[in-house]
């Protein structure tokens, strides 16, 4: 199922696509300003954006700008603009399609799948299972012996990262670089501040581990019950 980003200022407008792009088969998360669509498509790395230009904050063709800069998630331009300047222009900048208000769920639904299908989006990751705890990548969900958890986007990337790596010591520098962005080096205690949330929130303590095993000078690993931490 993929998985969509719709910016759009207007709610009525937004509740619409909403409703249809769910009915033609799509998981889809909505921001009403343009930085706020700019800070979902980052953190939550959907397949797809659909990005309204007339935003109250910021014009959608500089979001557009910003978010080239740092993804490369594609990008259907939905807006009432209709001169062929403002089309060229966000082509340019990075748009993989543009499509002109009104228009029907059908068509735009069309139009996500052509984009998809043509730049060869990759299957869904599947879920990681370790033990009891279950990590869904794609859907950033979590649960444990069945039961939902709810993480906040730095503690999901956190436990998403050690569960691909499962049964392996993770330096800190590692989780620093791949999860914090920091490849050069940066504070441990960052580390061991959202170790400790994870860990409340798996019901475990450092003193107590269940999955979330410390070690000594080296880093940390994840790790069903009943498997022997290394030491």
């Amino acid at each position: 199922m993929p998985h969509l980003l719709v910016v759009e200022d207007d709610p009525q407008l937004r509740g619409a696509l909403v409703r249809a792009l769910r009915d033609h088969g799509h998981a889809v998360a909505t921001a009403a300003t343009g930085m706020a669509g700019l800070d979902a498509a980052v953190t939550h790395r959907p397949d797809l954006v659909v990005l309204d230009l007339g935003l109250p904050d910021v014009d959608g063709a500089q979001v557009l700008r910003m978010l080239r800069a740092v993804s490369d998630v594609p990008v259907i331009v939905a807006t009432a603009r209709d001169e062929e300047r403002d089309m060229v222009a966000v082509l340019g900048s990075g748009a993989d399609d543009y499509i002109v208000k009104p228009f029907g769920a059908a068509q735009l639904d069309a139009r996500i799948k052509a984009v998809l299908r043509r730049l060869g989006a990759p299957e869904p990751e599947p879920s990681i299972q370790v033990g009891g705890l279950v990590v869904s990548p794609a859907a950033r969900e979590v649960t444990l012996e069945g039961e939902a958890v709810e993480l906040t986007p730095r503690e999901f990337d956190l436990l998403c990262h050690l569960a691909r790596r499962a049964g392996q010591v993770v330096s800190r520098r590692e989780l620093l670089a791949e999860v914090w962005q920091q490849p050069l080096g940066g504070a441990d205690k960052t580390v061991d501040v959202h170790l400790s949330w994870l860990r409340r929130k798996l019901g475990e303590t450092a003193q107590s581990p269940r999955y979330l095993h410390t070690v000594r000078t080296v880093g940390v690993k994840l790790a069903a019950p009943g498997d022997a931490p290394v030491e």
